[in-house]
């Protein structure tokens, strides 16, 4: 059986405001890779991760991201 957990990506503007980009359940896999990761690529645009947060009574886990440098937004 392959275990998975809900994940949201929020990017933080650069006013300060936060929007949620993406909710979706990543897979073991996915979840192991962000021990080796500083940057993700969600809908042809780049991010850099800066935080996590593990939302316990919810069961998911939140990442905090910012456009990468270079990127748009």
């Amino acid at each position: 059986m392959e275990s998975s957990m809900k994940v949201v990506l929020v990017q933080k503007l650069p006013g300060g405001s936060l929007r949620k980009i993406d909710e979706r359940s990543w897979s073991a896999d996915m979840l192991a890779a962000l021990h080796h990761i500083n940057y993700l690529t969600i809908g042809g645009e780049e991010f850099e991760t800066v935080e996590g947060r593990l939302n316990v009574d919810e069961g998911v886990m939140e990442l905090l991201l910012i456009s990468a440098p270079g990127g748009s937004s």
